[in-house]
């Protein structure tokens, strides 16, 4: 295994896990703590959760504010283009973003901190998205910036997305409620 931190984001962790193929297929370690640890992830994880979703579809980008949430995510099956976004007021990469193709091929995950909003885009037929959080989900928590705000100007690789209607509802960044943003650090 190996990682390296964001150019954009350096709290944004990009993980290249060792694949052994034979003919039978593949074998990797999906999560092994000290390597996390070593690499700044030093969050302990509580929740997995599992996503399917079909070609076209876009979630996110979300956030808990009050529980805020570290996330680990990797495709399990298919293609996505997967985004952390550092939207903590006060903080030197406010409204940047990091971008990463994760697929089931080259099995890279993306570690994105609490206080980061995070969204994905399925490309492939289909995918099966799973990720590791290092708080529980808190429904009253949760929050969102709107996918296509432009002047985040996240260059999605799909134009018209398929999403939840809450989704589309989302603020842009700079029309988020004064106390419904993470402060930093």
């Amino acid at each position: 295994m190996t990682a390296r931190r964001s150019h954009t984001l350096p709290e944004v962790v990009i993980v290249e896990p060792q694949i052994f193929r034979d003919q039978r297929g593949f074998f990797l370690e999906t999560y092994r703590e000290n390597a996390y640890r070593e690499w700044g992830i030093p969050e302990r994880f509580v929740q997995d959760n599992y996503s399917h979703s079909l070609k076209g579809v876009l979630r996110g980008l979300h956030y808990q504010l009050g529980e805020p949430q570290g996330k680990l995510v990797w495709a399990a099956q298919g293609v996505i283009f997967d985004v952390a976004v550092d939207i903590r007021k006060g903080s030197p990469t406010y409204g940047r973003w990091e971008g990463v193709l994760l697929t089931s091929d080259n099995q890279k995950q993306l570690y994105i901190p609490p206080g980061f909003a995070h969204g994905f885009c399925v490309t492939s037929e289909c995918a099966v998205v799973m990720y590791k959080c290092t708080r529980y989900y808190a429904p009253k928590e949760e929050r969102g910036v709107c996918w296509n705000d432009p002047k985040l100007a996240i260059e999605w690789p799909i134009r018209d997305p398929i999403m939840s209607e809450k989704d589309r509802m989302l603020p842009v960044l700079d029309n988020a409620l004064e106390g419904d943003l993470p402060t930093y650090p």
